[in-house]
């Protein structure tokens, strides 16, 4: 599935679209360069989760979680080296625990992803547009 967003707020809404349809033990693994949306698709996954929280990316803290309806683990792996690291930060019981699990950078960790993760790739295009593909999404094709 492809989306192409022309703005923050589009990227955010696409976000909230897919968040409504998310259920326990999601893991979506979030790819794109940097400044490509990963973040700010996250803030739309939340809202749609019903997460009200500011929603900012977890570069330095590495994991952030947000309680809602399903608590939101939001996960930044751009620092780590391996995936190893990121196991040995005891991830494992959110990636099979009892909410949604969000992981930007996965490209470095995709081996030890489940094969059941929802890869968002975005990629970021002149001015504001995006484009977003969505593969391995289990649920009813969304409309933009």
């Amino acid at each position: 599935m492809i989306f192409h967003s022309e703005s923050p707020e589009q990227t955010i809404a696409f976000g909230l679209s897919l968040g409504k349809r998310l259920k326990k033990g999601d893991v979506l693994a979030l790819q794109g360069t940097l400044a490509a949306g990963k973040t700010t698709i996250t803030k739309g996954i939340a809202q749609g989760l019903g997460i009200d929280d500011n929603i900012t990316s977890p570069t330095f803290t590495l994991i952030s979680e947000y309680p809602g309806a399903l608590p939101l683990y939001h996960m930044d792996v751009y620092r780590l080296d391996s995936p190893d690291d990121f196991l040995n930060l005891g991830v494992e019981e959110l990636i099979y625990g009892d909410g949604v699990c969000i992981i930007e950078w996965s490209e470095k960790v995709m081996e030890i992803l489940p094969k059941s993760a929802i890869v968002i790739k975005l990629e970021a295009e002149e001015g504001e547009r995006r484009t977003i593909t969505v593969e391995n999404w289990p649920y009813e094709e969304l409309m933009p």
